[in-house]
């Protein structure tokens, strides 16, 4: 499979412009960005919080923002942007940048959607478990879904295997007829004159082979935490802090995980294809706080050793030459300290040694 080319995708979070539903959930404004400017360091040598340097603190309802995003991306050698698609029976939330972009042919960087289908609650931000707005399920639905999907399909810009548009389901599980709704997702499009879709399931949660339910390909999405084990850390300047903690209140305070350590516990093998995927990292104190995880110790080196060990993968397996996906979570995850974009403590760092790797196997 060498010399076809590798398709980088970033994962994309449209949270940063403000809506009216985060108004009333969050407090007036709310963003991102509300989440990012106040965090604070929890321990010596903790990095927060994480501020942008290159763009700024952006609203992606500004032209000029994601047009800034789509040429940085495109010069440091990013195919395209999986964008986060919120869905509940109908209603769409954060769809504004998608919105404004379908309508801006000047935002011509490739894209594909990620259907982000849970439940948003108010443990988002570690707190008791609210319902902000429930995640539900029927033929109706899905049926009025991909009608609205397959209008996206269609754009020129939208990334395709083969002909076929690609759509990427985050929680698969969570489906109640997993084999019903892909077959009308199928059956739709081709009724609409579009090609079968190319239907990736994310296995973010479950190891499961979802190629024996019907979809076309398997995102190994990274990083696991739910195989992160829920043991304290060994930071000593932390250590001294917890040693009068009870129990009970340790299992609800601030995890820390070393990257290689966290990296051999959320590694699984398959037997079959799936698209390999890498995180930048991870630290979602600004949104969690004390309650939150960190995987410290990961750097540059370990991030690009982690993309090469991704694109020896795919290159090893049989597939369709126009799916040599690697994914990338993410462009710009930064309340969960986990961005390709910018900060001001590596600038473009990331974004140089990944352009290189890319460059690199694009020459062989």
């Amino acid at each position: 499979m060498s010399g076809n080319k590798i398709k980088a995708i970033a994962i994309y979070l449209p949270q940063f412009h403000p809506i009216r539903e985060n108004d009333d959930w969050w407090g007036k404004g709310f963003t991102e960005w509300t989440n990012v400017t106040k965090a604070k360091p929890l321990f010596k040598k903790h990095f927060q919080p994480q501020l942008p340097s290159d763009l700024g603190f952006y609203d992606l309802r500004v032209e000029e923002s994601r047009l800034a995003q789509e040429a940085l991306a495109k010069q440091y050698g990013i195919y395209g942007f999986c964008y986060y698609h919120y869905w509940f029976d109908g209603k769409r939330l954060l769809h504004e940048p998608l919105d404004r972009k379908i309508k801006n042919p000047k935002e011509d960087f490739p894209f594909m959607l990620c259907w982000a289908n849970e439940t948003w609650s108010r443990r988002w931000l570690g707190e008791e478990k609210e319902i902000l707005i429930e995640q539900t399920y029927s033929e109706e639905d899905d049926l009025k879904h991909i009608k609205w999907l397959i209008e996206i399909f269609k754009d020129s810009r939208y990334i395709k295997v083969n002909d076929r548009p690609v759509f990427v389901f985050y929680r698969p599980s969570y489906l109640p007829d997993v084999k019903k709704t892909i077959a009308l997702f199928r059956s739709e499009c081709l009724k609409n004159g579009l090609s079968n879709p190319y239907l990736i399931a994310s296995n973010s949660h479950l190891k499961t082979n979802y190629h024996d339910l019907g979809f076309d390909d398997i995102l190994n999405f990274q990083p696991k935490l739910d195989r992160l084990p829920n043991a304290f850390n060994d930071n000593k300047s932390l250590r001294k802090w917890f040693a009068n903690l009870k129990k009970s209140i340790l299992s609800s305070t601030l995890k820390i995980y070393d990257y290689k350590e966290a990296k051999q516990r959320m590694k699984v093998t398959f037997n079959y294809n799936y698209i390999p995927c890498s995180f930048v990292g991870w630290d979602n104190t600004a949104r969690r706080g004390k309650k939150g995880i960190i995987i410290k110790n990961q750097n540059v080196d370990s991030f690009i050793k982690e993309v090469k060990e991704n694109i020896d993968d795919i290159q090893k397996q049989e597939r369709v030459k126009e799916s040599q996906f690697i994914f990338i979570n993410a462009w710009n995850e930064w309340a969960e300290g986990n961005h390709l974009e910018p900060d001001m403590k590596d600038g473009l760092t990331y974004l140089k040694a990944l352009k290189n790797l890319l460059d690199k196997y694009a020459k062989n």
